[in-house]
């Protein structure tokens, strides 16, 4: 099976549903929050209630795999739910995994995510390309074989990410600024937009032009950081400037503390999502 291209599918997605993604993060706390225990239970209650709440009407659900991880089969079993279910509702799931190895491991990892036979199989994933760029390479191809997509981590808004993101290189290029030309170059040519994404902070403001980044590379931007972190719609005109279309922005704690009521949650999306999109159309004002 092979699907339309992932940055033709996103690209329709955000247009009709809004530019935004939302977390599926059931960690321990937000579970408390919530009033569930830290356990099968609460993680399938949890999980069940944002897919309900916002499958049929956000462009892109993000679940962070750890947090299934820790449960071990089954949680996974309750993941690979998540998935499936999201998937038929029209939302695209990116799977946040955060996968980097190289040869037959990193194909392995492509092949949970980006094989349609896998049982976990997403729309795209997020890798680390900090073992060498060309070590994705069984994940890019897969995702150009599939239909599927790829957010490589670029520049992210940890603090610690600088000492390795901002390195310079012998040719004067900073490594992020590398990992940004090469993704530029697997999208050449696409349109509307290409399969191959970059992680870029929504919080970092100037630093992006200390790591002498250029945005545009014709793919996705996944901007994490609205809300809780900090960062609001107005801001992203200024962090991300021409590329500002193609950005991504994720909320995860920012929607999800709204739970479990299904109407707050579908309430406060809403709410970020049109702001999100004033933003970018017109410059305006910010989500709360």
């Amino acid at each position: 099976m092979t699907l339309e291209p992932f940055g033709t599918r996103l690209r329709r997605a955000m247009d009709e549903r809004g530019p935004l993604c939302v977390g599926i993060d059931p960690h321990a706390s937000l579970l408390a929050d919530w009033g569930l225990s830290d356990d099968i239970a609460g993680l399938e209650r949890f999980t069940h209630t944002v897919v309900e709440a916002l499958a049929d009407r956000v462009a892109v659900l993000k679940p962070q795999s750890a947090f299934f991880e820790r449960f071990g089969s089954r949680g996974i079993a309750v993941l690979e739910q998540a998935v499936a279910d999201a998937r038929e509702a029209g939302a695209l799931v990116l799977m946040d995994a955060k996968r980097g190895d190289i040869g037959s491991t990193m194909a392995a990892y492509a092949a949970t995510y980006l094989d349609p036979a896998s049982p976990l199989f997403s729309d795209a994933v997020t890798v680390s390309p900090y073992l060498g760029y060309g070590s994705l390479r069984p994940a890019l191809d897969l995702a150009r074989e599939s239909g599927t997509g790829v957010f490589v981590l670029a520049l992210t808004s940890n603090p610690e990410g600088a000492e390795v993101q901002h390195a310079v290189r012998a040719g004067g290029a900073s490594v992020a600024a590398t990992m940004l030309d090469h993704l530029r170059a697997e999208n050449a040519g696409a349109a509307p937009m290409g399969s191959y994404g970059a992680v870029v902070g929504a919080t970092l403001g100037d630093s992006l032009a200390a790591a002498g980044a250029d945005l545009a590379i014709n793919g996705p931007l996944l901007a994490p950081g609205i809300g809780a972190q900090g960062a609001t719609a107005a801001d992203l005109p200024k962090v991300f400037g021409a590329a500002v279309r193609d950005v991504v922005p994720n909320v995860s704690r920012g929607v999800l503390r709204h739970g479990p009521d299904v109407a707050a949650l579908r309430e406060s999306a809403g709410r970020f999502a049109d702001e999100v999109r004033a933003a970018v159309e017109s410059g305006g004002p910010t989500a709360g």
